[in-house]
C-alpha cells in the first residue's frame, strides 16, 4: 500500500438521493456532464475550492460537490457505506476508518500541517505563548477530531494543563469562535490562520512542526466513477496542485 463541513455554496453536499440520480443521469450519456462528490476535512474547504476551480477549467463538462466536515465523522460514514467519490482527512488515523472497512485499498499523503494560536484580531487578551492560555477564554477541537488530537499532543510536549472552554466539533468550529469573539483564543491549523486573514491574529508555536499532521486522500470503492476520482487525486499531488496548496500554507507530504 502506498501511502504516497461545512458546506459552501454553490458546491454544496448531495444527498443518498440526489446522487443516485446524478448516477443515473451519467449512465444515459446525455450531455456528457460528470460530477464528482468528495468529502473532505473542515480545514481544506478554502484551498479545495480553489484548487476545483483549477480542476474543473481543465475537465470540460466536470463539477465537484463537497462536504466538509470533522474528519473521524466523515470517515465512519463513508466505512457505514455513505456515497462519494473521493476522501480526505486531516490524519491517517481517521483513514484508517476507511481503510480497515475495506472501502479504499491505496493512500496519498498530500500535505502536511501544523498547530498554531490564533486570538482575535490585535490579540485583545496579549497572548504569547502556550502558557498564557491559563485564565483565558479559549478553545480546541474535540478529542475525536485530528485536531483535538494534534493539540492534545502539543499541549502534552508543552506541560500546559490549562482546561480549554470549549470543545469544538472541528478546526473551522474553533476558528469561528475566535473570530466572532467568543474566546480569546483558539488552537487551529496555521492554514485556517492563513484563511481568516485579518480576521484574526495568528501567534507561532514554538517546536509545533516536531508535532504535524498528514493529510490523506484516497478514491472510494462506491465511487460512480474511479478513473475521475483518480485523476482528482493525481492534481492534488501534480505541481499545479502542489502551489494551489503551499499558497494556502499546507507543507509538503
Amino acid at each position: 500500500m502506498r501511502h504516497t463541513g461545512r458546506m459552501r455554496s454553490p458546491r454544496t453536499a448531495l444527498t443518498a438521493i440526489s446522487l443516485a440520480l446524478l448516477v443515473a443521469t451519467a449512465g444515459c450519456g446525455s450531455d456528457d456532464k460528470q460530477t464528482l462528490t468528495v468529502l473532505a476535512a473542515a480545514s481544506l474547504t478554502d484551498v479545495f475550492e480553489d484548487l476545483a476551480a483549477e480542476f474543473e477549467a481543465s475537465h470540460d463538462g466536470t463539477t465537484i460537490e463537497f462536504s466538509f466536515g470533522s474528519s473521524t465523522a466523515l470517515a465512519e460514514q463513508v466505512a457505514d457505506g455513505a456515497p462519494g467519490d473521493v476522501l480526505a482527512t486531516a490524519d491517517a488515523a481517521s483513514m484508517q476508518l476507511v481503510e480497515d472497512a475495506g472501502v479504499t485499498e491505496e493512500v496519498t499523503v498530500f500535505a502536511t500541517n501544523v498547530l498554531t494560536i490564533v486570538t482575535p484580531a490585535g490579540n485583545p487578551a496579549g497572548i504569547e505563548t502556550l502558557d498564557d492560555l491559563d485564565d483565558t477564554t479559549w478553545v480546541r477541537c474535540t478529542d475525536e477530531a485530528p485536531c483535538g488530537r494534534i493539540a492534545t499532543a502539543v499541549l502534552d510536549s508543552n506541560d500546559i494543563t490549562a482546561e480549554p472552554a470549549s470543545l469544538e466539533e472541528d478546526v473551522r468550529a474553533t476558528l469561528d469562535k475566535v473570530v466572532a469573539g467568543e474566546a480569546d483564543a483558539g488552537l487551529v491549523y496555521a492554514t485556517d490562520a492563513v484563511a481568516a486573514g485579518d480576521a484574526v491574529t495568528a501567534v507561532p508555536i514554538p517546536g509545533a512542526e516536531s508535532v504535524p499532521t498528514s493529510y490523506v486522500t484516497a478514491a472510494l470503492a462506491q465511487s460512480a466513477d474511479a478513473e475521475l476520482a483518480q485523476d482528482w487525486i493525481d492534481f492534488l499531488v501534480s505541481p499545479e496542485g502542489r502551489a494551489v496548496l503551499e499558497r494556502a500554507g499546507f507543507g509538503a507530504p
